[in-house]
């Protein structure tokens, strides 16, 4: 496998006169996470669709494992392992028997097919329930299973459509910490979709931003997040708001000062949060304000997603 394990360039997808994907570029480097996160109908699933073979591009290339999608369908098919957004198990097989079907289907040779249950079984810790019907199944264990049948086929990159949706929080936090293992122990390559941005946060090394089609913004979380600049330091008190106000604006390390109706709040814009609190704790004694409540926050990718895609609803 080469050092870029996805690569995409000008990916378009029409329905007729909708634009699904309107010339999505990607480069995955091969053992890094990468989260791609959208509002509904940003292109997401489609491009997952496209790039594991499901649906062909209207225009534009792609590369999955060195495998050209269009000319190497087949390749690709065997380089890659999949969890869709939507659990797709039969309930009425068993466990065990969900992943021998899917062995069978890829060729698996016997011996090697029940080492790698076993050894997957007890990597997403179903040992208990693994001769059980899927039906008798929680929403985490079918997850987890899923997440089982995925790597089976031991996949150089694995392709996972919001791949937590609906699991509790400690669900979330085991496939969490399975998907980092698996990072770190086989040098997997992740792409996943999520609506989650503390998901994106906790696992990615990369993220991009999708809408419309496109991808708006790409980068390391915290550097996306350091991207939109100052930290905020938020007082809440009582006084002389609009004084304290102007002389927070006239200092050099202050980036903004936006003040409340009531002017009993302040949000003030600095370069370094933590390392200003205390001058501006001054400040506000200085100039008769009153500090009840002050809070530090810092920019969140929930903010970078905010300024790129809106905050209009989508459905």
């Amino acid at each position: 496998m080469s050092d870029t394990a996805i690569e995409a360039s000008g990916l378009f997808k029409r329905y007729g006169e909708l634009t699904a994907l309107a010339g999505l570029d990607l480069c995955i480097p091969s053992g890094t996470i990468f989260a791609m996160l959208g509002p509904n109908g940003a292109g997401k699933t489609t491009a997952i669709s496209i790039l594991t073979t499901l649906i062909q591009p209207t225009a534009g290339t792609a590369r999955v494992a060195g495998a050209d999608i269009l000319r190497q369908p087949e390749a690709v098919r065997r380089a890659i392992g999949v969890t869709f957004q939507e659990i797709v198990l039969d309930r009425d097989l068993s466990g065990r028997q969900v992943l021998e079907v899917h062995g069978r289907l890829y060729r698996v040779p016997r011996a090697e097919l029940r080492r790698r249950i076993d050894e997957l079984v007890h990597l997403v810790q179903l040992e208990a329930a693994i001769d059980r019907l899927v039906k008798t199944y929680s929403g985490g264990m079918q997850r987890r299973l899923e997440l089982a049948r995925g790597l089976l086929t031991s996949p150089q990159v694995l392709f996972l459509d919001e791949p937590t949706q609906g699991l509790d929080p400690q669900n979330r936090a085991a496939i969490w910490d399975y998907l980092r293992a698996l990072r770190g122990e086989r040098g997997l390559t992740l792409l996943l979709t999520t609506h989650s941005m503390d998901e994106a946060e906790a696992l990615a090394d990369t993220v991009g931003i999708v809408d419309a089609g496109r991808m708006v913004a790409e980068g390391a979380p915290r550097a996306l997040a350091a991207g939109l600049g100052a930290d905020v330091i938020r007082l809440v008190g009582r006084g002389n708001a609009p004084a304290l106000a102007s002389r927070l604006a006239a200092i050099e390390y202050v980036d903004h000062v936006a003040a409340s109706p009531n002017e009993q709040l302040l949000d003030i814009g600095v370069d370094n949060g933590p390392r200003r609190l205390a001058e501006i704790v001054a400040l506000a004694n200085e100039h008769g304000f009153a500090i009840d409540e002050i809070s530090v926050a810092r920019p969140s990718l929930g903010e970078v997603f905010l300024k790129y895609t809106g905050r209009a609803l989508r459905d």
